[in-house]
């Protein structure tokens, strides 16, 4: 195999590949990304046999066709370390030889016939998607999965996909965030009764490998695993097992028990959250959310660390009410919603969860903290 590549070009293409190798693993091979080089064109591989990904670069020229395996660590710092626009990239079997202007590298070659496979988009039956609202679904739920838990199908989020929907779930037990948002069925393609729980590792290279000329994405799931493509890239995923907690009890439907509704401005609101938060430690952490005479006012209390009171303007007139919620929680709802945001806050009392919801089908749940919690 013999090519020549546009560094910058290769380079992008193998950090995203390379995000999805295993840190350790007692399958050496799985430390390279196997690239086949036919036409003018590559495919880059790279699997942990759990997660894999496939992404065709183009431009290349190639000289003479066939595979080779490209050490992670050693290769992928001659791309980022060399100043040539070009390289040239070629194996004999027996070793690898990288050649730019003024510098050459010789490394050793692993037997491609040794790396797993990797599925291909092959499916007739999918869903469509618009890539920025799957790259926001995402960054909207991931986060609240959990992959310390004992509990496997927390570690993923959710997919129920319809005839023209999609609604990914994400949680911890402590809090729940849920998207939703239009997604086109090709071929009849639901989940109907299955249960889709992507791993959280998956969903985070999807958003990163997303394609935004590609302008949508297909997402095809079967019994055991996923597959995703989005222009050159092609990602595949095993399910999480497990049984996903029956979320629509937990998520209220709006409007369907009587509760404060509050419009705020997500900036506003969490830079509050944020200078509450100093005082707040890991035996204290709790912050009491205390509304009354149209303000609330954020207070905690730390044993070492002193106190905070923070006061902020809202739409409340009703009788005093009181909270007491985790600010790294409510935080991390606030950070991904962004700044120039409004949301609904919805609360029926000290002991309930806090509801936040959206106009573009987001929504947040948030339990409260119990005496023992808050510090």
């Amino acid at each position: 195999m013999k090519i020549v590549c546009q560094r910058e070009t290769l380079l992008h293409a193998f950090q995203t590949a390379a995000a999805v190798a295993p840190s350790r693993s007692s399958k050496p091979v799985l430390q390279n990304l196997k690239l086949d080089a036919a036409d003018a064109a590559g495919i880059l591989s790279g699997t942990d046999l759990e997660i894999g990904v496939r992404i065709e670069v183009t431009g290349l020229e190639v000289e003479a066709e066939g595979t080779v395996l490209l050490p992670i660590d050693r290769f992928g710092s001659i791309l980022r370390e060399s100043p040539d626009e070009k390289l040239t990239v070629e194996s004999d079997g027996q070793q690898i030889q990288v050649r730019g202007i003024q510098s050459e590298f010789q490394l050793p070659s692993v037997n491609p016939d040794e790396f797993p496979a990797i599925p291909e988009f092959h499916e007739e039956r999918y869903h469509e998607v618009a890539v920025p609202f799957l790259r926001e679904l995402i960054r909207r739920t991931v986060f609240a999965t959990d992959n310390e838990s004992s509990r496997y199908a927390l570690g993923g989020a959710l997919f129920e996909l319809t005839e023209d929907g999609v609604t990914a779930v994400a949680t911890d037990g402590r809090r729940l965030a849920r998207q939703e948002g239009a997604g086109q069925s090709v071929g009849g393609h639901v989940t109907g009764d299955n249960t889709v729980i992507i791993p959280t590792k998956a969903m985070q290279l999807i958003e990163r490998a997303l394609d935004d000329r590609a302008g949508t994405a297909q997402i095809a799931t079967r019994e055991n695993d996923v597959l995703v493509r989005s222009g050159a890239v092609t990602i595949y995923a095993r399910l999480v097992e497990g049984r996903f907690p029956r979320w629509r009890e937990v998520f209220p439907r709006h409007g369907e028990y009587d509760c404060v509704q509050l419009e705020l401005p997500s900036g506003p609101f969490y830079a509050a959250v944020r200078q509450a938060a100093i005082v707040t430690s890991a035996d204290r952490r709790g912050v009491e959310f205390a509304f009354a005479d149209g303000r609330v006012t954020l207070a905690a209390h730390g044993a070492e660390h002193g106190e905070s009171h923070v006061e902020l303007p809202v739409a409340y007139e009703g009788d005093p009410l009181v909270i007491s919620l985790d600010p790294r929680y409510l935080g991390d709802f606030l950070r991904v919603l962004g700044p120039d945001k409004t949301f609904t806050l919805e609360l029926r009392g000290s002991k309930t969860a806090a509801v936040c919801v959206t106009d573009d089908g987001y929504g947040y749940v948030v339990m409260p903290l119990a005496r023992g919690e808050r510090g």
